[in-house]
């Protein structure tokens, strides 16, 4: 909690006023049953009218400059409270945006998204409680029994007899809830996890009817968190009756001693009436100190939770070349790498990777699914560092470069198309600084996009629904790479960006790459042929190993994995070309001129 505690600091004056505020309400309030006393003892026994309306008065002043004492406590704790929150949620973020793939996926996304609201609303709530409840409720303790001893010393020992059987009490309580606080959020990062994943997933569990299976394993979850919750209450609904009788008992303690002294006429029974109220506040005050450690019981689970995320420092570090910015190439150069995920138990994803990539070049990866083609694209851009050996990106190694400057350099698409709610300009330009509208059309021209963009109501201006829900896959594919084309990179990374392209659009695409990207470096990750073929060198991975590398004819030449993988594609057809004629020449015919080819000629 202390280092939490820290985001207090450019609020501590308000820290200050607040509970000062507090404290004269509290003051003030304690006066109000001695006034009354007054009025019982020597107006009405006494039948003094105008004492009564002088005291009255007296008491309506006092409750009027107690509301202000009390407003001004309340306003000036929400602004502290709310804006501590802001600034540990932003904080939080942060560290959240700073981690690498590995730590975000080791926390989960549903804990992390827990941790940015329940867990830091919890620990808001107690700020504000510590700032105003605890405050009032202690000056209340402390105040009462000094006015209720003024009033007669023996009303101070019924305090003395029952405040330890009460502080007994809370102990046990606490003892019993604090370990099960933590077991509540974790129970709730389940629930949100299972809620993430139907949210993210909603299409598959349509597809597959299986909204009932669904709607069991998230009742499961929230049982789960009900139950746990209801554990706590009960402990807590146990304590309450339990202090409220204590509470009982030692204002009619108050009471009995109070007659025996108002017999003996050593106090007047207006005084005894006080010695009551002041008893009520004093009890009233331990039982909400009792909530307030409930709080913090509570808080300390929370609190725990947002002190870890944090304290984790990121696994990527910043590199310090100043030099890496002023480096314009797009070369990339794999040496000996070998890379393992943290959680494979040491099972090599990558092995041995040397490999070098040209500037300008286009430089294609294939490779069966889980060949490891995605991952080694994804150790340029620094998602994750390779667990041996090094990756250089003009000459430089990656680890060198300040992370911004290194994916300064390099555009990716995605194997899942990720789009944001809002316009169909903001999700292209969201990896500039600034950007013109005419260097957004240009880009979504490039990457086939402006077409059916152009369709849409409100064209650019269009908002895009929660993760591009009213696109199709193609749709948002295009407008994937044009975001990528926007950015105007050295090295741009398409990893499967085109599957959901039909040839057509894919034809039109790939002569749009070409002649506008001249001296970008493109990276392509496909697993069909008909995708790569005519990219300047292609690669080949399988089992994360480089089987190949070379051109298309020369890798038909001197690859069996390559020739085994047209083959498969291609159903054996003859080797010397990936495709029919009137297919490869279908750029020619369905780009150019839009004319259709007679495909008797070429059957032949």
């Amino acid at each position: 909690m202390k280092k939490l505690l820290i985001y207090l600091k450019p609020y501590l004056k308000y820290c200050i006023i607040a509970p000062s505020a507090m404290v004269l309400e509290v003051i003030l309030d304690l006066m109000l049953p001695k006034l009354m006393s007054v009025i019982i003892d020597d107006g009405v026994a006494g039948g003094d009218i105008n004492l009564i309306i002088r005291m009255g008065v007296i008491m309506l002043a006092v409750l009027f400059v107690s509301g202000i004492c009390g407003l001004t406590c309340t306003v000036f704790v929400g602004f502290t409270a709310q804006n501590f929150s802001c600034d540990l949620r932003s904080a939080s973020f942060r560290k959240v945006m700073s981690l690498s793939l590995e730590q975000t996926d080791k926390f989960t996304s549903g804990s992390l998204i827990t941790r940015l609201t329940n867990d830091i609303s919890v620990v808001q709530h107690f700020i504000e409680m510590a700032l105003r409840m605890f405050v009032r409720m202690f000056s209340f303790f402390i105040g009462g029994i000094i006015m209720m001893t003024t009033l007669d010393l023996s009303f101070g020992t019924v305090i003395l007899c029952v405040l330890p059987a009460m502080l007994l009490v809370m102990a046990l309580a606490l003892f019993k809830a604090l370990p099960v606080y933590a077991k509540v959020q974790d129970k709730l990062d389940k629930v949100n996890n299972v809620v993430k994943e139907n949210i993210n997933g909603m299409r598959v569990v349509k597809a597959f009817v299986r909204e009932k299976y669904e709607a069991g394993r998230f009742a499961g979850a929230n049982n789960d968190l009900a139950d746990t919750n209801l554990y706590v209450l009960i402990i807590i609904a146990t304590l309450n009756p339990v202090l409220t009788l204590i509470n009982n008992i030692a204002i009619a303690a108050v009471i009995l001693i109070g007659g025996f002294q108002v017999e003996a006429r050593n106090i007047q029974a207006g005084e005894v009436m006080a010695a009551v109220t002041y008893c009520t506040q004093i009890m009233m005050a331990v039982t909400m100190v009792s909530m307030m450690f409930q709080s913090v019981s509570r808080t300390r689970a929370s609190a725990s939770r947002i002190k870890e995320l944090l304290d984790t420092d990121p696994v990527l570090k910043d590199g310090d070349n100043d030099r890496a910015k002023l480096v314009k190439r797009g070369s990339v150069t794999f040496r000996n790498v070998n890379f393992s995920y943290p959680e494979s138990s040491g099972k090599k994803v990558l092995n041995g990777i040397s490999l070098e990539i040209k500037p300008g070049e286009s430089f294609a990866v294939l490779g069966s699914t889980g060949s490891g083609k995605t991952t080694l694209v994804n150790l340029i851009s620094r998602f994750y560092d390779c667990t041996e050996g090094e990756i250089l990106v003009d000459g430089i190694p990656v680890r060198d470069y300040p992370i911004s400057d290194l994916r300064g350099k390099i555009s990716m698409v995605l194997q899942k198309c990720e789009l944001f709610s809002g316009t169909v300009k903001y999700n292209i330009g969201i990896g500039c600084h600034e950007i013109s509208d005419g260097e957004v059309i240009s880009a979504a021209k490039t990457a086939q996009a402006h077409e059916f963009i152009s369709k849409i109501p409100g064209q650019y201006e269009s908002i895009i629904a929660e993760k591009g829900a009213s696109l199709s896959g193609g749709q948002k594919q295009r407008l994937c790479i044009a975001r990528a084309i926007a950015k105007k990179p050295e090295i741009l990374i398409l990893d499967d960006s085109t599957s959901a392209l039909d040839l057509g659009t894919e034809a039109k695409l790939q002569e749009a790459l070409r002649s506008e990207l001249k001296g970008t470096t493109v990276i392509k990750i496909a697993q069909r042929i008909a995708s790569v073929k005519d990219c300047d060198r292609i690669a080949v991975i399988e089992g994360g190993v480089l089987s190949a590398v070379g051109t298309h004819d020369e890798l038909m030449t001197n690859s069996q994995v390559y020739r085994d993988i047209y083959d498969s594609q291609h159903g054996g057809n003859k080797r010397f070309d990936d495709t029919p004629k009137w297919a490869s020449t279908s750029r020619q015919w369905s780009v150019v001129s839009g004319q259709k080819p007679d495909f008797k000629k070429f059957n032949n």
